[in-house]
Order: structure tokens, then C-alpha cells, then sequence
């Protein structure tokens, strides 16, 4: 099958001409022939996605995943992680149950737990009476509950490190968030195992000018990936031009949607916490950000207008998230790889979306 494209990402570059695909996997790229249109990039992978079209997956049923992954598939996203915020262990341990045992369509590339061991002064939106300190018994139970593949924790923490060596020997991503790590701190934390960090800036020790913190130490780690949301509010504008500039190839897009992204204004829950969404902004009722509406195909517009190169924002939607997830059969377009892709038009507009070669929105 053709894609009737014009050109594809393959390898992080723009290359002229169409895509083929085969038995769900790419078989062929940069055809010459009857002249396409659109671009062809590997499907979106969301990292931090804690709800969509209504659904907030910490109290998600099979069928709210299906609602969900539907929704989000129209938005580019082949590949997505439910994130489950800081909340009580039993409340966890139910969601990780319901969680999908198989990958699915979109696929579900297993839970992000944001917390809950996290620091207390920087929870953001977190309900601070389910914060824990590092627990290697509690981390145990969850683990056990169902299939966890990513954990924010701060590294400062005592007794977190040890997590980290228990998260590694079970192959779940480490990230490091929702910290008060100095820079010593957070590179003790690199040097053990943690190769992320979780929404980059946001509920994290200020960079100062003697003291640059979680996100000064990760901006400088040539080998640190780091998670930003680029939805005009997390972030100023000069500040992801900062980021992007400090870490060319180690950005990845998140949206941290919660269940109001893709449905407008109104009222929400991000998990336990009721949650507020006006002019798409999300706030708790004290008028803490609650996460954000933003998509994946938002986020890459976003990134394009603040400067970026397209082939640059289309792999910090993809394969640098991948690459995070430890998926190294996903995020690439080329020959051999599993045929999840993301069809956009010239206003960046997704025109159609294939997993394993099907079609799942067009």
C-alpha cells in the first residue's frame, strides 16, 4: 500500500517522496512516482497523558480506554502512556487493574505513575495527603498491581535511589519531577540509572545562578532526555526556545492532558482533584495548573512556530519519546519499522493515522 505522499521523516530528515507499506510494517520509502501530497512521520508517542475526551484514565474502564485511544488516535498519536497522579495506594493499585492487558489501538505502552513519591513542596497540582516518602514495599505492591513502565520520582529524596535500582532491574523508565533536587543531586540521580526528566521546569526547583537545580543539571547531561509541555502556559516562549537551543535531539513533547483535552471549557477531575478548564487553561480551584488540554499535534505546531525545524518538532513528538520509553520499535519510519504513522497535511493538519498499518483515523 501507498501512502500517496509527498515526502516522509526517515532518520530525523525530510526525504522527497512517497512511503510503502507492507504486512504492517514499512517496506519502502522515498518512491519516486505520481507526485503526492503531505508528509508521513512516525506516529505520536505521549508520554504523559492523563486523560482524553473525557475520560480520566486513573478511574478508566476497558471502555473509557477505547474512548480514549480513539480520541487521541485522531490526534496523531499511535503509542500513549496513562499517567496516574500522586493518589492513595488503593486508588492506584485499581487503576493499574484496569488497566489493558494488551497493547491495543492505539498502543498502551503501560502506566506512568507521576508519584507518589515526590517532594512536598513541589506538588503543583498533587493531593499532598497522598504523597509518600520512598517506600520500597508500597513500590512493590504497585508494581505488582499491573504493568507499570514509567515513574516520576524525586531523586532527593532519602532511600529514592534504591527505587531507582528496583525500577531498572524491572525495565520501567525513571524520571525525575516534581523535585527540590540541587544540581548534585540531580546528577547523583542521572548517575544511578534516572535518563528523564518530567515536564522540564515545571514544579522544580528555579534555575539560579549558583544553584541551576534538576533542570540546569539535565539541560547540560548530554545524554539526559527531557519532557516539556509546550502549550503556551508551562512554559514561556523564550523559555522553550531555551530548551530546545540546550538540547538539540533530547527534547520530547508531552501533552499532560487531562480528560477535558479534545472537549472545551468545563468542569474535570484529574483524579481525585476537581479541576477547572477556561479559555483551555486547567486550574485547580486555588488556580494551580491541573495538567492542560493540550494534544500532540498542537504541541508540534507550537514547536514549528517558536522556530523549531519541522523534522526537528515531528522526532520530539516520536522517536525521542521512543527513545524515553525504550521502544526501539517504535518512533522511526524506514524500512523494517512497525508501520505506525501519522499522515499531515501542509497546514500541519493530520489527515490520517495507521497503526501496524491500519488505518485507526483518517
Amino acid at each position: 500500500m501507498l501512502l500517496g505522499v509527498e515526502a516522509a521523516l526517515v532518520r530525523g530528515e525530510l526525504l522527497l517522496g512517497d512511503v510503502e507499506l507492507s504486512d504492517g510494517r514499512v517496506s519502502a520509502v522515498g518512491l519516486n512516482g505520481r507526485p503526492g501530497h503531505g508528509i508521513a512521520a512516525p506516529g505520536f508517542v505521549d508520554l504523559q497523558v492523563n486523560g482524553f475526551g473525557g475520560v480520566d484514565f486513573l478511574s478508566a474502564s476497558t471502555a473509557d480506554y477505547r474512548r480514549a485511544g480513539d480520541a487521541l488516535a485522531r490526534t496523531g498519536v499511535t503509542a500513549f502512556q496513562p499517567t496516574f497522579i500522586t493518589s492513595p495506594e488503593t486508588e492506584l493499585e485499581a487503576a493499574l487493574g484496569e488497566l489493558p492487558r494488551e497493547e491495543g489501538t492505539p498502543r498502551i505502552l503501560g502506566a506512568h505513575l507521576e508519584g507518589p513519591f515526590i517532594a512536598a513542596d513541589r506538588l503543583g497540582t498533587h493531593p499532598a495527603e497522598s504523597r509518600r516518602d520512598p517506600d520500597t514495599m508500597l513500590l512493590e505492591r504497585l508494581l505488582a498491581a499491573g504493568r507499570v513502565a514509567h515513574v516520576t520520582l524525586a531523586p532527593e529524596l532519602p532511600g529514592a535511589l534504591e527505587l531507582v535500582d528496583l525500577l531498572r532491574s524491572r525495565g520501567v523508565t525513571v524520571a525525575y519531577g516534581h523535585s527540590s533536587a540541587t544540581a548534585d543531586e540531580a546528577r547523583r540521580g542521572f548517575e544511578r540509572g534516572g535518563r528523564t526528566v518530567t515536564h522540564l521546569f515545571n514544579a522544580m526547583r528555579p534555575f539560579e545562578p549558583r544553584e541551576p537545580g534538576l533542570a540546569g543539571a539535565a539541560l547540560v547531561d548530554p545524554d539526559v532526555l527531557v519532557q516539556v509541555i509546550l502549550d503556551g502556559v508551562h512554559l514561556a516562549d523564550d523559555t522553550a526556545r531555551l530548551v530546545w537551543q540546550a538540547a538539540p535531539g533530547r527534547v520530547a513533547l508531552v501533552s499532560d492532558a487531562i480528560a477535558g483535552a479534545g472537549l472545551g471549557d468545563g468542569t474535570y477531575r484529574l483524579g481525585g482533584v476537581p479541576v477547572e478548564v477556561r479559555d483551555g487553561i486547567a486550574r485547580r480551584e486555588d488556580g494551580v495548573l491541573a495538567g492542560s488540554t493540550l494534544t500532540m499535534i498542537e504541541a508540534v505546531r507550537n514547536l514549528v512556530a517558536l522556530g523549531a525545524p519541522l523534522a526537528g518538532a515531528l522526532s520530539a513528538a516520536s522517536e525521542v519519546p521512543a527513545r524515553i520509553a525504550g521502544r526501539d520499535d517504535l518512533g522511526k519510519l524506514e524500512p523494517g519499522a512497525v508501520a505506525d504513522v501519522v499522515v499531515l497535511d501542509d497546514r500541519l493538519e493530520v489527515e490520517r493515522v495507521l497503526v501496524a498499518g491500519t488505518d485507526v483515523a483518517a
